[in-house]
């Protein structure tokens, strides 16, 4: 196994701290970091503005760290589902999803997931362990696509601020004028609402934020969602409400569709209700069925996700249903559930 330790990942804080072990002067860590992330070096031996005795030393003991996807799936509409290692002996997957002039990367922060959410298939086979941030930069910058990306959405495997360590120091990355430089309004956290983590994430960044919801009952949400039990919606969107959502950041209310369970006029009533006042927008989604378990809820029709939409828009709020992406991959919204790193994959080996 690579003892080395990888250099993607680290911010310019940390990249100082390897310039003094390595005898190379504090300047030294910029030199660095405009080479991970800027020229997207893949060997240290690139990095010519360093001495050659201290990119010796400094191979010695640390690599590039960029490691390329296990394998690819790609899809009829040309999503395309990279598996890439992971932890706890479970692979990770990301989705590239391009779509005209926007290209947009969906990316885990773990390996399984703990949330416990009966609808994710994530979910279903339990948490296996949280991504470094190398892991997780790794599947932005090792994908094929990675200079050509224009978003990156926080909504792959694992709940984001369950990780929210590594999480926090990859938008660093994404966001500072060291790192790549991006606008924090390319980039969206997803999340079940878990306190107070949201908070910290709110307060001290200014990326999009996307909060799954998918009942506005109580009860039923507990059912679905067991956080709801540690961190009720109303609290969530109590705190939400505090933060201005009117100009540079967006919130995005994510609403999985059932037919017969959360479709119905009394929901989008209650909903309405539930958001009345704060500035978002609904996404409904549609349900993606596993094809596991034969008694479970199938997605609700084309018509009454229409008449939802409709309803929800005259209610005074903003409601759109997302165009499903990558399913004839397992590549949609819920389907995410990578592979055991022993198992061999069907699909295109990289």
């Amino acid at each position: 196994m690579n003892s080395l330790i990888p250099l993607i990942g680290m911010t310019l804080g940390q990249l100082q701290q390897v310039a003094a072990e390595c005898g190379m002067p504090r300047f030294a860590a910029k030199q660095m970091c405009r080479w991970l992330y800027e020229k997207r070096a893949t060997d240290i031996s690139q990095m010519t503005d360093l001495s050659k005795p201290a990119r010796e030393k400094l191979a010695k003991r640390y690599t590039i760290g960029i490691e390329a996807p296990l394998s690819q799936a790609v899809s009829a509409d040309g999503t395309i589902k990279y598996l890439f290692r992971g932890c706890g002996g479970r692979a990770v997957e990301a989705v590239y999803i391009p779509d005209g002039e926007r290209a947009t990367l969906c990316v885990s922060s773990q390996a399984g997931c703990r949330m416990g959410c009966t609808f994710c298939m994530t979910g279903r086979y339990g948490y296996q362990g949280d991504l470094t941030t190398h892991q997780i930069m790794n599947q932005v910058l090792a994908i094929p696509q990675s200079l050509s990306l224009t978003n990156i959405v926080f909504m792959g495997m694992g709940e984001p601020l369950d990780n929210l360590d590594a999480v926090m120091q990859a938008i660093e990355i994404l966001t500072a004028p060291w790192g790549l430089a991006w606008s924090p309004k390319r980039i969206t956290v997803s999340s079940i609402g878990k306190m107070p983590q949201l908070q910290t994430l709110l307060s001290q960044t200014k990326v999009h934020i996307a909060i799954s919801l998918h009942s506005p009952l109580t009860s039923q949400r507990a059912e679905i969602m067991p956080v709801e039990r540690a961190f009720p919606i109303k609290k969530v969107l109590e705190t939400l409400r505090q933060y201005d959502f009117s100009h540079q950041r967006r919130l995005s209310v994510e609403y999985i569709m059932w037919k017969d369970v959360n479709d119905s006029p009394r929901f989008a009533q209650s909903l309405a209700r539930l958001l009345d006042g704060l500035e978002c927008r609904v996404n409904l989604i549609r349900y993606h069925s596993s094809g596991l378990d034969t008694g479970e809820p199938q997605c609700s029709d084309t018509e009454t996700m229409e008449y939802f939409r409709d309803r929800l828009n005259q209610l005074g709020i903003t409601a759109t249903i997302r165009t499903s992406r990558g399913e004839d991959i397992a590549a949609a919204c819920g389907m995410l559930a990578g592979k055991p790193d022993n198992t061999d994959s069907k699909e295109q080996n990289i």
